[in-house]
């Protein structure tokens, strides 16, 4: 909404009581019929719904966006299912993974009415050395120290409990490699991986940096970047690793073969488990030719595929042919 407004564009704001206050869709109808949209855009399980449950979609065309489903709780499971009867009414849903395209299918959803886009990231620029080594000073981190980062939140799905027990594996097998685990982001998850990072003697090794809304230092300072997840539609922080030239390990869960190739574009392993993700991170961190052409071809990538322009031209194409197929 912020950035909205930063552009001096109209914004209406429909105030809500409660989670799911159904007296917002009286609310909604009231502010479309007045704006008459040639198009509305939802993007939540909530704004989906709001948007089925007042009959909108029969009058203005609707593309739903679908991000993937977060499941922290019963109730917010519950609310997932609402998209059962919300999506099928769309005109057009738009998901970011093919993964995910097969899943809303399977619940229901007619394929042709699904677009699979990729999220975008810009490339930043290029931070200075005695930057990147005045940052590892103040984390703690000597000079000559490798970093293995991970950025998330610290929910089970994206399973940092898997990084933490590969980076003692890594450790035990290889005392020679100085190095420290450093994990970026918050969440529920994180009482639990502060005590899994002691039991495992590695409360000196692993630095919890907690939430940062800037993270380009972290990628600039590290050697790998690691993605241990569970579940991933298509990771915002693969994107930004790949775009900060890191070579990169993940695993193969989701859109994630979708966006880097095994051994030509970042090193893919199987999810739960730890053991191939030690492996992966070592050979990352011994082998430079290795490590290069991977960044190498990720950055490519970035550069062709995944640029903010390249996504925006395809909204657009999706956003056209919707109003088009209303008209005709």
């Amino acid at each position: 909404m912020n950035a909205a407004l930063d552009l001096k564009l109209e914004v209406e704001i429909i105030p809500e009581r409660r989670r799911f206050d159904l007296s917002a869709i009286s609310v909604l109808r009231r502010v479309i019929e007045l704006q008459k949209p040639d198009l509305v855009v939802t993007h939540s399980v909530k704004s989906h719904f709001l948007m089925w449950r007042s009959q909108l979609w029969r009058e203005y065309p609707w593309v739903a966006f679908h991000h993937g489903y977060t499941t922290t709780d019963l109730k917010m499971r519950a609310y997932n299912w609402l998209d059962r009867w919300s999506l099928p009414n769309a005109d057009r849903l738009v998901t970011v993974c093919h993964a995910f395209a097969r899943e809303l299918a399977r619940s229901g959803v007619p394929l042709e009415k699904i677009s699979v886009r990729h999220n975008s990231v810009r490339a930043r620029p290029k931070i200075a050395t005695s930057d990147v080594q005045s940052f590892k000073k103040r984390l703690g981190i000597a000079s000559d120290e490798r970093i293995v980062l991970t950025v998330g939140r610290m929910s089970r799905e994206k399973a940092h409990i898997d990084l933490i027990d590969a980076y003692k594996r890594l450790r035990v097998a290889n005392p020679h490699i100085s190095s420290k685990l450093v994990i970026v982001g918050d969440g529920p998850e994180r009482g639990r991986l502060e005590a899994a990072a002691e039991a495992h003697g590695l409360s000196e090794r692993v630095i919890f940096a907690g939430q940062m809304s800037e993270v380009q230092l972290f990628y600039a300072a590290a050697d790998v970047f690691a993605l241990p997840s569970h579940s991933e539609g298509s990771p915002n922080v693969l994107l930004e690793a790949m775009a900060a030239s890191l070579p990169i390990v993940a695993t193969a869960v989701g859109g994630v073969p979708e966006i880097v190739e095994n051994n030509e574009s970042a090193l893919l392993v199987p999810a739960n488990d730890p053991q191939a993700m030690a492996a992966a991170i070592v050979r990352l961190l011994t082998d430079q030719d290795l490590a290069e052409r991977l960044t190498n071809n990720s950055t490519a990538l970035i550069a062709n595929q995944f640029t903010p322009e390249k996504y925006v031209r395809a909204l657009f194409e999706i956003y056209g042919s919707v109003i088009n197929a209303r008209q005709t």
